[in-house]
């Protein structure tokens, strides 16, 4: 997977790269004040600011020639702003021209933001044990072969393999620029991990209405990285709109579900 730390304008920036051939990933986070509700997400703008032009320029240090022309060493030429699509999701505007995605988050006491470093889609997302009671409806979010395989990753708590797999499945939801008001979470399908380096790498699926939805998603590289924070997970989604089938992204979910067959 690869993961590499640095501090920018006063944030732990961490840089990974885990779908092989495509650009790096940097995620950071900052705390959460009082003022915002639990399970809601942050819509102030300046701590969303703070967190992309952090990212931002450590993404202008890595030399990306996707985005080398925007890199000045006057950082008021190319203005950074954060702006949503019609559905919500959001990107960065690089003076009048459009940026990287970027996706949001709230929880454990933090707001999250994660960069993407090339042209894919991004959505992050954090979720906690506390949030999946013995009483919550598993069945209805999850498809058992799913369940039993986060369950071996979460060590058989059943709550923690629960936020494992909710993180992954808002995080996927984000990419793709739709909430579950469009799209049911099982229609989103996480696939056993396909490697273990500080983080699970998950392969992804869509049927139903959220591949109706997002026609353009089929046969393209859908990975999501998860990384364990306390009681807490913490997902990355990433989308590969470009180039199908060149990028590590072809798997069969025949041979996904085969080789833990044991389950």
């Amino acid at each position: 997977m690869g993961d590499v730390a640095k501090v920018c304008q006063g944030l732990t920036v961490q840089a990974v790269s885990f779908v092989q051939g495509r650009g790096r990933v940097f995620y950071a986070s900052l705390p959460c004040s009082g003022e915002n509700l639990k399970g809601q997400e942050t819509n102030r703008p300046g701590e969303k600011h703070r967190l992309a032009s952090a990212l931002w320029d450590h993404l202008a240090v890595m030399e990306s020639p996707l985005w080398k022309r925007f890199q000045s060493s006057n950082g008021a030429a190319f203005p950074i702003r954060v702006v949503c699509g019609l559905l919500g999701r959001p990107h960065l505007l690089l003076g009048e021209c459009r940026g990287p995605a970027i996706s949001f988050s709230e929880g454990g006491g933090k707001i999250w933001a994660a960069l993407c470093g090339d042209e894919s889609d991004i959505g992050i997302d954090a979720a906690g044990s506390d949030e999946f009671p013995s009483e919550y409806p598993f069945h209805r979010v999850f498809h058992p072969q799913e369940l039993q395989h986060a369950l071996r990753v979460a060590g058989g708590d059943l709550e923690k393999a629960s936020a494992l797999l909710w993180s992954i499945k808002e995080a996927v939801a984000k990419a793709l620029g739709c909430g579950f008001h469009l799209v049911d979470p099982r229609q989103i399908t996480v696939y056993p991990s396909v490697g273990e380096d500080g983080g699970y790498t998950f392969p992804v699926g869509l049927s139903g209405k959220a591949l109706a939805r997002v026609p353009a998603a089929a046969g393209r590289s859908l990975w999501a990285l998860s990384v364990p924070q306390g009681k807490m997970w913490l997902s990355i989604a990433l989308l590969n709109w470009q180039s199908p089938g060149n990028d590590g992204g072809d798997f069969s979910t025949r041979a996904l579900w085969s080789q833990n067959a044991d389950l």
